[in-house]
C-alpha cells in the first residue's frame, strides 16, 4: 500500500476512537488538551497495537491462503466498513464515561481497535505493506483525531460524530474494493 492509501485507512480506522472521544469530551463537560493527549496516547497506542499483531498472525497462516489472499482482505475490510456505515445510521445514542480510570479507558481502547486487528490481518494478506510504517501513520492519525475530538467535543458535539464514523466506513470498503482489484489485476487491465 502506498503513503496516500495508509493515511486513508488511517483516517477510517480513526473514526471510531474519534467519536468514543467526542463522546467523552462531552461526558467531562469542558474538555482541555490534557484530556484530549491523554485520549490520543489510549486510542492511538491500540490502534497502533492491534494492527501490528493482526499482521503477524496473517502472516502466520498466509502460506495456507495464498490463493485466497485478496478476499480475505476484501471480506474484512468490507465487513468492517459495512459495520461502520450501519452504526452511521443507528439511532443508538453513543454513551461516554467521563472517568479516566485505566479499566474505562483499556475497554474503550480495545472495543475501539478490535477492527485495526483485522485490518493487519488484511494487510498480512496484502503483502506489500511496510507494517511499520503502516502501524506509525494509523496509530499517529488516531492520537491526533482522538485529541482533536476530545478537544471539540463540546463545540461540534454529536452534530458530526456519526458522519465520521460512515466516511470512515466508506473508505475502508473502497479499499477492500481496490485491494480486489489489484490482485485480480481489473485495474490493469481498465486503465493499463
Amino acid at each position: 500500500m502506498n503513503i496516500y492509501s495508509l493515511m486513508l485507512l488511517g483516517v477510517s480506522l480513526a473514526m471510531d476512537s474519534f467519536s468514543v472521544s467526542v463522546c467523552k469530551g462531552l461526558a467531562v463537560g469542558k474538555p482541555s488538551w490534557k484530556g484530549g493527549i491523554f485520549c490520543g496516547i489510549w486510542f492511538g497506542g491500540f490502534q497502533a497495537l492491534m494492527p501490528l499483531i493482526g499482521f503477524f498472525l496473517g502472516i502466520r497462516f498466509r502460506d495456507y491462503i495464498t490463493e485466497i489472499d485478496h478476499w480475505v482482505a476484501f471480506i474484512l475490510l468490507a465487513f468492517i466498513g459495512g459495520n461502520m456505515i450501519k452504526d452511521s445510521f443507528s439511532k443508538e445514542e453513543n454513551v461516554s464515561s467521563a472517568s479516566f480510570s485505566f479499566k474505562t479507558m483499556f475497554v474503550m481502547a480495545v472495543a475501539t481497535s478490535i477492527d485495526a486487528l483485522a485490518v493487519g490481518i488484511a494487510l498480512a494478506m496484502e503483502g506489500d505493506t511496510d507494517i511499520y510504517l503502516a502501524v506509525a501513520i494509523i496509530g499517529g492519525v488516531t492520537f491526533i483525531l482522538s485529541a482533536i475530538g476530545f478537544k471539540v467535543a463540546a463545540r461540534f458535539g454529536e452534530k458530526y460524530q456519526k458522519k465520521a464514523v460512515f466516511a470512515g466506513g466508506t473508505i475502508l470498503v473502497f479499499l477492500g474494493i481496490k485491494i480486489l482489484f489489484e490482485h485480480l489485476e481489473i485495474l490493469e487491465k481498465l486503465f493499463g
